[in-house]
């Protein structure tokens, strides 16, 4: 499969539709998923039916995967690039409104490293290869071919946005996209080594009555660590939730027993690290899953 460029190109009369929504076709046609924003470079106002997260617009959502609603009220999860939806009539309505046209470079197997002003272009200039580079109100936007989790702050002036994040389009940009290299996946990780050991006090203590552990065999707890880490390490995209919503499977297994001890956590973590989280990513996670569950 061709990967998908960010170019114009003329496709039918599209001249009475409005500016932005012939920009978003031409871009979806090439397999970019595309949505409108609103003045502010906001997305439109999430639905009543589905507030909180309810189609994938947060890493704690319920849901993977596109928005349903009829309306694109969900950021990076509404976008698409299906001209029956861009052109439906709610979503006509918030083309006529929009200020811009955003994209899910993730969903379109693109990284966009967002160099937020003159410093970070110039670091980037010497740290990173040259890719397609695209100007932005203060800085630069340069776009990789592949995919990985998003990540804001990684140092001043400099985002990531790929997976679950959008990016707004301001022109095809100059030069050819290349690969994502090992240096904007290593922006991710906080320290030189991809995996840092888990910090002590995040093990589950048995509840009150259960001092040993009541599964019936050890290898039930290895069979199900070793199942979490296969679940994490085949993750392709949407790393967040899917880190997320393992521990949560792992702890309400196990997490009353008392028998996950650091050395089990740590082996979750681990598997986290090697895709891209930090240390922090999983510590909340992790204690997310654990007030899920009442822990």
């Amino acid at each position: 499969m061709t990967q998908p460029t960010l170019i114009r190109r003329g496709r039918g009369d599209t001249s009475a539709l409005p500016e932005a929504l012939r920009t978003a076709l031409t871009l979806a046609a090439t397999g970019v998923p595309v949505l409108p924003l609103r003045a502010g470079k906001m997305p439109f106002g999430n639905c009543p039916d589905c507030r909180d997260g309810g189609c994938g617009d947060r890493p704690n959502m319920k849901a993977a995967g596109p928005c349903q609603c009829p309306v694109p009220c969900h950021g990076w999860a509404a976008a698409t690039t299906d001209p029956a939806v861009l052109t439906s009539p709610a979503w006509m309505a918030a083309w006529r409104r929009a200020a811009c046209v955003a994209y899910h470079p993730g969903g379109a197997e693109l990284t966009v490293v967002d160099l937020d002003d003159a410093e970070a272009v110039a670091w980037a200039r010497t740290a990173l290869p040259v890719t397609r580079t695209v100007e932005t109100t203060r800085g630069e936007h340069w776009i990789y071919r592949g995919a990985m989790s998003s990540h804001n702050a990684v140092r001043p002036g400099v985002d990531i946005k790929s997976t679950m994040s959008y990016a707004r389009y301001l022109g095809s940009g100059t030069g050819a996209v290349t690969a994502l290299p090992d240096a904007v996946r290593a922006l991710a990780v906080k320290e030189p080594s991809p995996v840092r050991p888990v910090p002590h006090g995040l093990s589950v203590p048995a509840a009150a009555g259960e001092a040993e552990c009541p599964h019936r065999t050890p290898a039930f707890l290895e069979r199900g660590i070793a199942m979490a880490e296969q679940r994490i390490t085949q993750a392709r995209s949407a790393v967040h939730t899917t880190v997320y919503r393992t521990f949560l499977a792992v702890l309400s297994t196990h997490g009353r027993c008392g028998c996950l001890t650091d050395m089990y956590i740590a082996r979750l973590f681990a598997a986290a690290q090697a895709k891209g989280e930090t240390l922090g990513h999983c510590t909340d996670a992790w204690a997310n899953a654990r007030t899920r569950l009442g822990l």
